[in-house]
């Protein structure tokens, strides 16, 4: 089989729906509300432990967030484009639950990794002498508090999730060539691998954060499936 059609498949079903809308009701906050009166990246972005910002929220929060137009429009068509397709596998309340791990996944992947480049940062600013740890600490204190916000990691779980149960069915990149899920899958793992590994200065995109949620989305997809292994489409 190429293809994937439930017997009472709903275009948007009821968990879809609702996060499409909870995500742009928070982007259009942080374009509206968020730039005059609410430092929303402060509070709702998702920070170091070893902030002063961080607060136990943002592990949900920061997924409602997006840096751009472009950032939450190819979110929100992906996780529309796969999430869809699995909860009308599953039904919404275990989506939601999926949905939610992959997006704690990824937090949690990325703040380990946050904690240890912050930490040797932090040993290296103690160990200046108080004139050079002035003339840095605007700098120190903007890296410390660098904020994370998308729903990346939680649509990196979906991907993954779909990628698995129907490995042969066709996902059309940019609308146009039709290329086996398990390569797409395979194909952008490989890249946040790399990217990752690499860990290019400039390169804002959290890459671990990917491969978090990717991996989640892939251990529970496959004990949750560990019992129907031949129901591959």
């Amino acid at each position: 089989m190429t293809e994937f059609r439930p017997s009472r498949f709903q275009i948007l079903p009821v968990i879809i729906k609702n996060l499409l809308i909870l995500n742009g009701l928070f982007f259009l906050a942080q374009n509206t509300i968020g730039k005059e009166w609410i430092d929303m990246d402060a509070l709702f972005a998702l920070h170091t432990w070893q902030s002063p910002l961080f607060k136990p929220w943002q592990f949900i929060t920061h997924m409602f967030m997006h840096g751009g137009l472009d950032h939450i429009f190819f979110n929100m068509l992906a996780l529309w484009m796969f999430g869809s397709v699995l909860e009308n596998l599953w039904g919404p309340k275990r989506f939601l639950t999926f949905y939610l791990a992959c997006g704690l996944g990824a937090a949690l992947a990325h703040m380990v990794v946050l904690f240890y480049e912050n930490q040797t940062l932090i040993t290296q600013f103690n160990a200046l002498d108080p004139v050079m740890q002035q003339s840095v600490k605007l700098q120190f204190y903007e890296k410390l508090n660098e904020a994370t916000i998308g729903a990346s990691g939680a649509v990196f779980g979906c991907l993954a999730a779909f990628g698995y149960l129907f490995p042969n069915t066709y996902v059309y990149f940019y609308f146009l060539v039709p290329i086996k899920a398990k390569w797409v899958v395979l194909g952008y793992t490989a890249i946040e691998l790399y990217s990752a590994l690499q860990n290019s200065a400039g390169d804002s995109v959290a890459h671990v954060a990917h491969l978090g949620g990717a991996l989640v989305g892939f251990l529970l997809v496959y004990f949750w499936n560990k019992k129907n292994r031949r129901n591959f489409y």
